[in-house]
């Protein structure tokens, strides 16, 4: 078998298929949950904080910075001066536990729906006993007799 049929075969598997499926739609995810953290949650967060608290420009400057340089990080990062970005860091974060906590409902909702498709087995009819089980059971009555 050449290596292009091989290849094609592994492609169009259903299980290579799924997992690019996957992959584009966990892309398309990323994004939604970035602008839910970026613009609905961080701002909520600055608002309560005392307003205009922007986190991606928390951060400690490592090294020296140039005279004339902004004190905002995109700036220093332009200037080469080393930065210790927390803000950055919070911001990523809170992304995570977000999309982490909402793959888990999901994970949770398919799990409850695979449950409830999955028919309850039929209770079994008792097996028949054993052939010990009837010797015993014949022993048993000639005894008692």
């Amino acid at each position: 078998m050449s290596i292009i049929q091989e290849f094609k075969e592994f492609a169009v598997k259903g299980n290579v298929m799924d997992l690019a499926v996957g992959v584009i739609i966990g892309g398309a995810f990323g994004k939604i949950t970035t602008s839910l953290v970026d613009d609905v949650i961080m701002p909520v967060i600055s608002a309560i904080m005392g307003g205009k608290i922007d986190f991606t420009n928390m951060f400690v400057t490592l090294g020296e910075v140039p005279e004339g340089t902004a004190m905002t990080y995109a700036a220093l990062k332009e200037a080469g001066v080393p930065v210790l970005a927390y803000g950055n860091f919070i911001t990523i974060l809170i992304n995570f536990i977000i999309l982490a906590f909402i793959v888990f409902m999901l994970v949770k909702g398919m799990n409850k729906m695979r449950k409830q498709a999955e028919p309850e087995p039929a209770p079994e009819a008792p097996a028949e006993p054993s052939e010990e089980v009837l010797l015993l059971r014949e022993i048993s009555a000639k005894l008692s007799k």
